[in-house]
């Protein structure tokens, strides 16, 4: 049984179940979920990065607030830990900051420290290729997870492998 971790964009991955209408995350199975993923591989950790939500005293950014450390502790009794950058406002709108680099070290983490055989990307973010390359230079395999409403072709072509989520397959995760 080879070891694995997987890593999941916390935004990319929101953003492609709202484009499904399935974004609850809140009643997301993310343990049956790992399972799936893994398919017979040993989950060494499981990591959901995410910017956090600052509350500004506003009833709209306390509602953010609230309901990411909702997330938060639903990710944690489903055995996730997970790793905050921070949300920059720029021109009245939110980036996401810091993410991307935290996602790339892990990977390199992940590969120096022989933490996994296995790098299991949920994330389209063409930003983590460098890191991506190096993990495959040392003999790391990496699986890119997209979503088939609108997969990263860049990711297809340069992770060791990859699997495209449906709507179907992501269906029994969900309580609807």
């Amino acid at each position: 049984m080879n070891k694995c971790v997987i890593l999941i964009d916390g935004s990319n991955f929101y953003f492609k179940l709202k484009d499904l209408k399935l974004q609850r995350l809140l009643s997301f199975d993310f343990i049956n979920f790992a399972k799936f993923l893994a398919d017979n591989d040993e989950v060494v950790s499981a990591v959901y990065y995410i910017g956090a939500v600052k509350t500004d005293g506003t009833k709209k950014t306390q509602k953010l607030f609230d309901d990411q450390r909702r997330l938060l502790s639903h990710l944690k009794k489903h055995n996730y830990t997970y790793t905050l950058g921070y949300l920059l406002k720029s021109n009245g709108v939110f980036h996401e900051k810091g993410v991307d680099v935290n996602i790339a070290v892990d990977i390199l983490v992940t590969t120096y420290e022989n933490l996994a055989d296995r790098i299991i990307l949920v994330s389209s973010d063409t930003d983590l290729l460098p890191a991506i390359k190096k993990a495959q230079e040392k003999g790391k395999t990496v699986e890119y997870v997209g979503f088939l409403h609108q997969p990263s072709q860049a990711m297809k072509l340069r992770c060791t492998s990859f699997r495209l989520l449906s709507k179907n397959d992501l269906l029994k995760f969900v309580s609807v």
